[in-house]
């Protein structure tokens, strides 16, 4: 993090919940929702473009970063913790985005918490297509057993895999990376969650301006056209953008179109 930047800890049910902020108030607040294995500071290049404009809150989820571990036998409720964060730190409607796990986490939290968030932007969602593929999805492995193994390399070790799976990030990002997947509980794996409904449900409940950002499918990236179609067709409130060149992690594949999006929403907002 930035020297300028400060950290802390607020009780969210029943856990301590670590966050990063840029500002003090002064500014409209911005949270942002990590993705699975990540934590807050893996938002350090998007921070650093808007901390001028913006007073961004950078949390880590339960059982990532800084924030408290899974115990046995705890509900992993995700959204509950996302709203907990922002009554703490008693922020007023702010805009709430999220990448991934962060984006479902932000779209199910305002589901759930109409209100408390004024925009929404939300970076490739785990939403898959409303109907099943004609022919099975190629097996991957599970995403427990990739961080398990993950977490067996040393973080210089990590920083050189990533460098070599991800050749288009910026150097920037490798180091938070690797950090957050030290960090990383596995105990998360394990814990139970909260019931959700089907991201068809919770993209009708929305009403708070979104702004859904997808990219290209072939490179990994989950919403395909069909469901940005589908989301966009449930709900008005829903705005697409698709950024080309990218897969999965947006922002970290094509940094330059996605800020120019992104900013082009929050000055919309």
């Amino acid at each position: 993090m930035l020297p300028h930047w400060t950290e802390g800890k607020v009780n969210v049910n029943g856990s301590e919940l670590h966050y990063v902020r840029t500002g003090a108030g002064e500014k409209p607040a911005l949270v942002l929702a990590h993705g699975f294995s990540d934590h807050g500071l893996c938002w350090l290049p998007v921070a650093r473009d808007l901390e001028a404009h913006y007073d961004l809150i950078l949390p880590d989820a339960r059982g990532h970063g800084h924030s408290g571990r899974v115990q046995p036998g705890d509900e992993i409720d995700l959204a509950a913790d996302l709203a907990g964060v922002i009554h703490a730190l008693a922020l007023s409607r702010p805009i709430v985005g999220g990448h991934s796990m962060g984006a479902d986490t932000t779209a199910q939290m305002e589901a759930r918490f109409s209100g408390l968030a004024r925009a929404l932007v939300l970076e490739d969602p785990p939403w898959f297509d409303p109907q099943p593929p004609k022919e099975p999805p190629a097996p991957r492995p599970a995403m427990a057993d990739w961080i398990v193994n993950l977490k067996k390399l040393s973080e210089a070790d990590m920083i050189a895999k990533c460098r070599a799976d991800s050749p288009t990030w910026p150097e920037v990002e490798l180091q938070p990376w690797a950090e957050s997947k030290r960090l990383f509980d596995l105990n998360f794996t394990q814990g139970f969650r909260r019931p959700q409904p089907f991201w068809t449900e919770v993209v009708a409940a929305l009403h708070a301006p979104t702004l859904l950002i997808t990219a290209d499918p072939g490179k990994g990236s989950i919403v395909t056209p069909q469901a940005a179609q589908a989301a966009a067709a449930l709900n008005p409130v829903v705005r697409v953008v698709n950024i080309a060149g990218a897969g999965h992690s947006i922002r970290r594949e094509n940094f330059s179109d996605y800020m120019a999006a992104l900013q082009e929403f929050l000055l919309s907002v």
